[in-house]
């Protein structure tokens, strides 16, 4: 990670988390990114601590388009299948991480690129991904009641496609992740990770030494957030009532869940994909300040360690 201006120190159905309001706004067309000059990498290179706020991209934007419309089949030329009858066709694979996934139709995803993203997730999370399966697939259409998925792009079907759905088959919660809305590598790792991420809260819950340094940073009214959703709820767990500084314990707790969800995702990004913080921002609200963010994610580390293969470190970077 690095942070310009920062001191030196030692060395974040379209519904991940189940929310509906999440699947709407995953379809929002990108924004772009303001000036900033922190950014955000792995190992030597340069990361964002700003990249928190890459959260809303995933939740908000997580599906571009725009470079899938040459030379494509019209969606009369392309079936649509029910997403169970593609669990039948499919093998699924386990990781050595633990992680259960497949991929099918024409992804455009290398089974080396697939399994280099699948493997980032910790070793330590897949006890309670168990039961959660993930498939790779070109798309995963929207606006039908039973999941339906194609095998391959067109552009009416990229107008009716969102960047996943979710099914269930029997005792497997599976997610469909359409690989052909996103515009690259980044992009489809963001919504892998913001999925395993929601995944593994519903399953597990929050980290209480996480809720405590998350709350510790809000009573110290540290600037910003890493989502909308993180901003949104801490304010109104913090806001006054009747001329009285209370806590809303229902929105405090909706804030561990979206602030947890955020840090972890953008933790496996991180472990994964070479990001900049300038082509993550919003502008939607505030973003969280860099040395909270780090702080953030060096929890994380260390409740999750990286898998054999992966690093991560967080850097600092003065301007000039």
């Amino acid at each position: 990670m690095v942070a310009e201006q920062i001191p030196p120190q030692q060395g974040e159905d379209g519904d991940g988390g189940g929310s509906k309001k999440r699947e709407k706004r995953s379809r929002k067309s990108q924004q772009q990114a303001g000036e900033e000059a922190e950014s955000f990498q792995r190992k030597s290179e340069d990361f964002s601590a700003g990249g928190a706020v890459a959260l809303c991209r995933l939740r908000q934007l997580g599906c571009l388009r725009g470079i899938e419309y040459k030379f494509m089949a019209s969606s009369a030329q392309v079936e649509l299948w029910q997403a169970e009858k593609v669990a039948t066709q499919v093998a699924v694979t386990q990781a050595p991480n633990g992680i259960h996934y497949a991929m099918w139709g024409e992804t455009r995803v290398s089974d080396a690129d697939l399994e280099r993203l699948v493997s980032a997730v910790p070793a330590t999370l897949s006890a309670a991904l168990e039961r959660r399966a993930y498939y790779f697939v070109p798309l995963a259409i929207a606006d039908t009641d039973e999941t339906m998925v194609a095998p391959g792009y067109s552009v009416d079907l990229g107008d009716r496609a969102i960047c996943h759905r979710n099914a269930v088959f029997g005792s497997t919660e599976a997610v469909f992740l359409s690989t052909r809305l996103v515009e690259d590598r980044f992009g489809l790792a963001f919504e892998f990770f913001i999925n395993v991420a929601h995944n593994f809260v519903e399953a597990a819950g929050v980290p209480e030494s996480f809720s405590t340094l998350a709350w510790q940073q809000a009573e110290a009214q540290v600037r910003g957030e890493t989502s909308q959703d993180a901003w949104e709820t801490r304010r109104h767990a913090q806001e006054n009532r009747a001329g009285k500084a209370t806590i809303d314990e229902r929105s405090r707790s909706a804030y561990f869940e979206s602030a947890f969800s955020d840090a972890l995702a953008i933790y496996m990004l991180s472990l994964a994909v070479d990001f900049d913080y300038h082509d993550l921002r919003e502008r939607d609200y505030p973003l969280l300040a860099a040395p909270a963010l780090a702080e953030r994610l060096r929890h994380v580390a260390g409740l999750f360690p990286a898998n054999q293969g992966y690093e991560f470190q967080v850097l600092y970077r003065r301007k000039g």
